[in-house]
């Protein structure tokens, strides 16, 4: 048992896919399941009024806006591998579900749009990146336009990301005169055609990069792109997978996904160079992913993927081990037993009832608030992995619903979603005091309104509040903690896992209040389950 698991989970590919807004994240994502054979047909993110849309965007504000909102999951077969591909939001007002989806993959994949070169969401999503040293495939999109200079984008990725850029492929020309890429480790040029569809086979290439027949065909456009190739085989370092391993080299890949072109190359380098599931860190213990025990983290809840049944599905990336459905498994938070019957793996809305799984690969367990973000289920052991982020929000609004009969439905769907992560709810204990929503952008606030009118039928009255920071607390002792509470009652609330949280209007009066109760924590974060918290 334990060799088939150790196979399986070599087999094994999970990576995210990060960029800055419309950098083409979501239509590459579109172009990998189309190469791999996943879908037959790819839906175009920026045809917003057609029928078809991005199979990884499901929500309907998704798709009448034309952006992703929320983290999809999709798996894929391709070369005797299992990927695992999370698509996450680009827009930064959604980066905490970006944060906490970059806590279940074992690799990424960044676009860049090569007209904006990096830009600063991709920063800070690299940033989280290097923290984890999570290894980057750097995917440079749009080579069919006006663009700036390869080598110019070069430098700003190792300026800006902090690691070596190693080409693996070189653009010829751009925009109209983009006449392809030439792959360097392979010695052979892929010729672009527009519009075209998948093509793999011979009658693209041309062999060799002395061969006469690129520089008749592309002339003055190869001649600087192989003056530059030669410039970068003189001055870049060779390429080091154990130093893309440890996140400190970027292999760099030229295309056009919109055209499909130079993302066979991404697709074969993903199975190539990123890693297999490796062990996972707990506060008990380094959990190996070829254990035999099962064991896994909720590192995400989803509402509504089926609106019909009115579900939450809670996504599950499995940590070590084999899943088999039906078996036993305890939730360490609550210690209670649950029994599986419907898991599913997803393709997108698509799903599938899951029978096996194994390390690496991400199931859905629908679930009615059994399962919270950052639960691990175990075969039995106590564990509690690390890292599964909730930041303090920036911006408060309260909220009413316009018609009082529906006040049940307001407060169910308020906290579905709060347990989800696409925003934070917060009761305050004063009484009569309005739901606080906290978020850390803008758009949260327009998602949720639409969200709980079209999933909950309830009209959403959103006011302004008094409030501009929060921060949880806690303190040595309980006692001391809730005479804190007592005594700031109007400033107090609780969020969806009942952590208390202190409310100011203003970072002044935060600092007045942190001087007066010394004994008094005050945390910009919180992990799960309100257990861990991080100043």
């Amino acid at each position: 048992m334990s060799s088939l698991i150790a196979s399986e989970v070599a087999r094994r590919r999970t990576f995210a896919i990060i960029s800055h807004p419309d950098a083409g994240k979501t239509t590459l994502t579109e172009k990998l399941l189309l190469f791999a054979g996943a879908i037959q047909i790819a839906g175009s993110v920026k045809a917003r009024k057609a029928s078809r849309h991005a199979s990884s965007d499901w929500m309907e504000i998704e798709k009448q806006r034309g952006i992703s909102v929320a983290s999809s999951v999709m798996q894929m077969e391709y070369r005797d591998c299992v990927i695992n591909l999370l698509d996450t939001p680009g827009h930064q007002d959604f980066s905490e579900d970006t944060y906490r989806v970059l806590t279940a993959v074992d690799a990424a994949l960044m676009v860049i749009d090569a007209a904006n070169g990096v830009e600063p969401q991709t920063i800070r999503l690299l940033q989280v990146c290097r923290a984890r040293n999570t290894p980057i495939i750097t995917f440079i999109n749009k080579l069919d336009r006006e663009v700036q200079e390869p080598l110019n984008l070069l430098s700003e990725i190792e300026a800006h990301l902090g690691m070596d850029a190693v080409p693996f492929s070189w653009p010829v020309g751009m925009g109209r005169s983009f006449g392809g890429v030439f792959d360097i480790r392979r010695d052979r040029m892929r010729v672009f055609r527009a519009g075209q569809e998948r093509r793999s086979d011979d009658d693209d290439l041309i062999e060799g990069r002395n061969n006469p027949e690129i520089a008749q065909r592309f002339g003055d456009a190869f001649a600087k792109a192989n003056d530059e190739i030669e410039l970068i085989e003189a001055a870049a370092p060779e390429f080091d997978h154990a130093a893309f391993l440890a996140g400190k080299q970027t292999p760099v890949f030229f295309g056009s996904a919109i055209n499909n072109f130079g993302v066979q190359e991404v697709l074969d380098a993903l199975v190539d160079l990123a890693p297999p599931p490796g062990p996972r860190e707990a506060v008990q213990r380094l959990v190996q992913p070829d254990e035999p025990k099962f064991s896994g983290v909720v590192f995400k809840v989803q509402a509504n993927m089926d609106p019909a049944h009115r579900d939450r599905v809670a996504f599950v990336r499995v940590s070590s081990g084999e899943f088999n459905r039906g078996m036993r498994l305890k939730v360490s938070r609550t210690g209670k037993e649950i029994r599986p019957n419907n898991v599913v793996s997803f393709l997108s809305q698509r799903r599938e009832l899951v029978e096996q799984a194994y390390a690496g690969d991400v199931i859905g367990i629908p679930n009615h608030g059994v399962l919270h973000l950052g639960d691990v289920l175990t075969e039995g052991e106590n564990l509690q992995f690390t890292g599964l982020p909730f930041f303090a929000p920036e911006l408060f609004q309260a909220v009413e619903v316009k018609d009082p009969l529906r006040t049940k439905q307001l407060r169910t769907g308020l906290t579905q979603l709060g347990e989800e992560g696409a925003i934070q709810v917060f009761r305050p204990i004063a009484a009569g005091g309005a739901l606080l929503l906290g978020a850390v952008g803008q758009l949260q606030f327009e998602v949720v309104a639409h969200r709980l009118k079209t999933e909950y039928g309830v009209e959403a009255r959103m006011m302004s509040s008094r409030y501009s920071l929060a921060r949880w607390i806690t303190a040595g002792d309980a006692k001391t903690l809730q005479k804190f509470i007592d005594s700031n009652a109007a400033n107090i609330a609780y969020d969806v896992v009942e952590a208390p949280a202190f409310l100011a209007s203003s970072q002044a009066q935060l600092r007045v209040v942190q001087e007066l109760y010394p004994d008094i924590t005050f945390h910009t974060m919180r992990e799960h389950g309100g257990q861990v918290f991080t100043k």
